[in-house]
């Protein structure tokens, strides 16, 4: 075998080396603003019985309540072997083809009555889960799935919770599962699901019709798919738009700036080529038949912090970082137009400040290839 030859099997073994998972993971703490998540554990499940955490399991899921309990059982029990190193064909972890799961327990500190005591004591201030689902290696593809109480539905838990754990999927190893896809499966009755979703940045992918039992109605309902690939996920506005905080401190959040900041560089690389020998502001221009003039200066918002000012309000590097990509964000969204649908300049991820799919930001900058948003799975 050649000398190239060798370094071509090399390289592709290598890639495939990549694309298996550890046989052993660390699962880390994330830390929110209203919730704080710590792996799963299998004293959790009783927890989620006293939350009756599987009412109205069949709307918000389309499965049955007993179907769902097992489910969420079995995703704790693979997410313990995991964390021990247990191969899943062991006895009590499930089938040897199914894939690993990651489970946190979501817990929260709140006292929404004030009456002095936390509003979860009586659970150990766990107040539901939150899972990555069918990881898959090869495919670096991963289903993320949200269980609360009955009691603490729609207060907002998870649009704090599932853009932590989503930067922590995306994010490169070793600080994250280096994941290429995340996506999502919701019943089409579960809009609420569908709304906190879509405001996350999830993309309508596919249809499954009649692929759920509506036992309410008595009839069957379409399942519907929705994803996200890692280059049109942005870890900062995926909370911003809920008016909550970046903690440089979780993990895959430095690897996610640092990511983002490369690829404004570039794409500020290639505006300042395409506006060479355009004047810019401030500059003098001198006009035939007329004397110099002074191209204009647009006033700066009044929210948007330059990277000099974070360094001079001394932020940490994190912070000064995202305070860049915030400011270089507003600049560039200043220089786009396009036509938009009534009203949705006002939607928290709307066409206009999606990332397509082309312009990759995280780790695979300049992919060319177009999402579809229709079509059936």
């Amino acid at each position: 075998m050649s000398e190239q030859t060798e370094s071509v099997v090399g390289s592709a073994a290598d890639g495939d080396e990549r694309r298996v998972l550890p046989p052993r993971i660390i699962i880390p703490s994330i830390r929110g603003e209203m919730v704080h998540l710590r792996p799963a554990v299998l004293d959790d499940l009783e927890r989620l019985d006293q939350l009756d955490a599987f009412y109205n399991a069949s709307g918000i899921t389309g499965k049955d309540r007993a179907s769902e309990r097992a489910a969420v059982n079995a995703w704790v029990r693979r997410s313990v072997a995991w964390s021990e190193g247990r191969a899943s064909a062991e006895p009590g972890v499930g089938d040897p083809e199914s894939r690993p799961t990651i489970a946190w327990a979501i817990l929260t500190d709140a006292d929404r009555d004030g009456d002095g005591v936390v509003d979860a004591e009586a659970t150990n201030n766990v107040i539901g889960m939150i899972f990555l689902i069918d990881i898959d290696g090869w495919s670096r593809s991963a289903r993320i799935q949200v269980v609360l109480g009955k009691d603490y539905r729609g207060r907002g838990y998870s649009r704090d919770a599932m853009p932590r754990v989503m930067t922590f999927g995306f994010a490169p190893r070793p600080a994250g599962l280096g994941m290429h896809r995340i996506w999502v499966a919701v019943p089409e009755k579960n809009t609420r699901s569908l709304s906190v979703y879509q405001s996350l940045g999830f993309i309508p992918s596919g249809t499954s019709r009649d692929a759920l039992w509506d036992a309410e109605n008595n009839k069957y309902q379409d399942l519907i798919v929705m994803d996200m690939l890692t280059d049109e996920y942005d870890p900062i506005h995926s909370l911003e738009v809920f008016g909550m905080h970046v903690f440089e401190d979780n993990p895959g959040v430095k690897e996610a700036l640092s990511a983002r900041e490369h690829s404004l560089a570039i794409r500020q690389h290639a505006h300042s080529a395409d506006d060479a020998g355009t004047p810019a502001a401030g500059d003098t221009v001198q006009t035939p038949g007329s004397g110099p003039v002074v191209q204009p200066q647009e006033p700066q918002s009044a929210h948007v912090v330059t990277a000099d000012a974070a360094v001079q309000a001394d932020l940490s590097p994190v912070a000064a970082l995202a305070a860049s990509i915030a400011a270089e964000d507003a600049d560039q969204s200043g220089k786009q137009s396009h036509h938009t649908l009534e009203g949705e300049e006002h939607w928290p991820h709307s066409s206009h400040d999606r990332q397509p799919s082309k312009q990759a930001w995280w780790r695979t900058i300049g992919r060319k290839r177009e999402r579809r948003t229709e079509g059936n799975v």
